[in-house]
């Protein structure tokens, strides 16, 4: 007879770097604005919307442990990405 392999909840070392890099790619889409919207004394140059899709995404992982880091990985590449001509200008 086969041994069935046990299921302890961890997932795959290459799955989570795949994860790690669609958050990277998430973090960085930016929906810019080629004139800024200027709402009460602020200018809003940009929506982060690979962030807010990336948040949901990271929102329904079932590792609680992982989501921590994917929280991380989003708000900091959102940031840096910020700066740097990345996104979509509408």
């Amino acid at each position: 007879m086969k041994k069935q392999k046990e299921k302890t909840g961890e997932e795959a070392d290459s799955v989570y770097f795949l994860k790690l890099v669609l958050y990277i790619v998430l973090g960085s889409f930016w929906l810019k604005f080629s004139d800024p919207i200027q709402i009460g004394n602020f200018l809003i140059s940009g929506f982060p919307l690979g962030l807010v899709i990336g948040l949901i995404f990271a929102s329904h992982d079932h590792f609680k442990i992982d989501r921590k880091i994917e929280y991380a990985v989003l708000v900091i590449v959102t940031i840096i990405t910020f700066f740097l001509p990345a996104g979509i200008v509408v």
